[in-house]
């Protein structure tokens, strides 16, 4: 059985190398495994390290980003996220709160998924998050890269959901019934400087968890990543050459019966410069089913966790924003 113990209150992220991961060897990926164990009860987040995916796409990436969002507005609202009917698309500055009772948030994105047809099953069911992308007409190269992109992270994603299961003793394919129609998030954001928080609490993203399995984040060297440790206190998550910064969302406690850690976290630019991020949100098929793993309940213990992915998600659409669209009013969260 899974023991639990309180999280320890940490004043940094580790950083975990995924080059024993990618061995033959059981026991050296074990021992990443257990790194990364170690820092899920902890905060909930750690940077990766040799991780495959190569820096030149990073770098052309976060450029890419730059190019799309110094456009003109009249430009990117040509694939206005109002204009869709599963959240793709350009999303305008201020048009999510992701610290209820704060002023909006001070970032603009573009965000794509995977890339549905109208006579896919869950396209024609309707569910959320589910259906085509939309695209920039003058930047062709942007859907190149991003696409591309999308498919590295989420095979890299996979690769850490095995990792994850190998952490709870659990095999390392525990999560591929999941996995024939998973949801991927890939977003671009842009956050312009701010002095200090400004009136309202706004923030570049406010204070927030994650819904989810996992976020793999892409950030440029301007930083300003906060997470809240165990005692309160926010720590920088700084840029860091060649990594990712990784962190649980909320589906993996009840994953793991309240033992690894869904954290809060934040972002403020105090730069004087702008800031680029490239989140990847990857969750498994709607109707999987998450509930605590063998081994996380005592004896006799039962649990009242178990929910599919798809009803956690819908309940988490209702928080952050409001859009009306041609197609229908919604209420919509989408995290940052």
């Amino acid at each position: 059985m899974i023991i639990y113990t309180p999280p320890k209150a940490a004043t940094s992220i580790p950083v975990v190398d995924l080059a024993g991961s990618f061995s033959p060897d059981p026991a050296a990926r074990k021992a990443v495994a257990w790194e990364i164990h170690k820092a899920a009860r902890d905060t909930g987040f750690f940077y990766i390290e040799n991780h495959g995916v190569p820096q030149a796409v990073l770098d052309s990436l976060l450029e890419t980003a730059a190019t799309f969002f110094a456009l003109p507005l009249e430009d990117k609202l040509a694939a206005d996220i109002k204009n869709s009917t599963c959240y793709r698309g350009y999303e305008p500055l201020a048009a999510q709160t992701l610290d209820e009772g704060s002023k909006p948030d001070n970032k603009e994105g573009f965000q794509i998924g995977r890339d549905l047809s109208a006579e896919h099953p869950k396209v024609v069911r309707g569910v959320a998050n589910h259906g085509p992308n939309q695209w920039l007409p003058g930047m062709p190269e942007m859907r190149t890269e991003l696409e591309d992109y999308r498919d590295r992270m989420t095979a890299l994603g996979r690769h850490l959901l095995g990792l994850l299961a190998l952490s709870l003793d659990q095999p390392e394919d525990y999560f591929e019934p999941g996995f024939p129609e998973h949801v991927v998030t890939t977003r671009l954001l842009h956050y312009p400087p701010q002095p200090a928080v400004l009136e309202g609490n706004e923030l570049g993203a406010g204070a927030h968890t994650d819904w989810g399995l996992i976020t793999m984040l892409l950030q440029d060297e301007v930083g300003g990543l906060e997470v809240l440790n165990a005692d309160g206190d926010w720590i920088r998550a700084p840029h860091i050459p060649g990594t990712f910064v990784v962190n649980l969302g909320d589906l993996v406690p009840v994953l793991t019966n309240g033992l690894y850690r869904s954290n809060a976290h934040r972002v403020l630019n105090t730069a004087e410069v702008d800031r680029y991020s490239v989140p990847t949100f990857l969750d498994l098929d709607y109707d999987y089913v998450i509930e605590p793993v063998p081994g996380s309940l005592a004896a006799g213990e039962q649990s009242s966790q178990a929910i599919t992915v798809g009803d956690h998600l819908a309940a988490m659409l209702h928080r952050t924003y409001t859009t009306v669209t041609p197609h229908r009013t919604r209420t919509t969260e989408i995290p940052a």
